[in-house]
């Protein structure tokens, strides 16, 4: 599903469940750019891209989230026990029609997840003063 180009000049990016890792790839460097963290994209029948660093790693990519996404239509919190992401949290989406149902899969490292708020607070002990204190003058 190629971008088309109207009479007007204009583009319309156009996303279904054939679509390919050069269709996808706009997509993935928009939400790569946004996020500057690892994020990889699939469509339900064609595998995608994987970025990190600002660079496409894999142009034939599909994950064990990406599938039990697109597979459960849902979004999915998890720490993957293989595949590329294994050990770190993931955060996966399904892409879906207006009917709702999962065309595509989008997935990003899920940094809040992976934050050790026990080692940020013992790094940085006055935080836990600063939020008591942020709490009193809201009360």
């Amino acid at each position: 599903m190629k971008c088309k180009i109207n009479k007007d000049g204009t583009y319309c990016l156009q996303i279904c469940e054939d679509s390919t890792a050069d269709d996808l790839q706009p997509i993935a460097e928009a939400i790569h750019a946004l996020l500057g963290i690892p994020i990889t994209i699939r469509s339900r029948n064609n595998r995608g891209i994987r970025m990190e660093r600002g660079q496409v790693i894999d142009r034939d990519y599909t994950g064990p989230v990406l599938e039990e996404v697109l597979r459960t239509n849902k979004i999915t919190h998890t720490v993957p026990t293989e595949g590329q992401y294994k050990g770190k949290a993931v955060v996966v989406a399904p892409i879906r029609t207006i009917e709702g149902n999962a065309i595509g899969a989008v997935g990003v490292v899920d940094l809040v997840a992976a934050l050790d708020i026990l080692s940020m607070f013992k790094e940085y002990p006055g935080i836990f003063d600063e939020v008591e204190e942020s709490k009193k003058k809201l009360q």
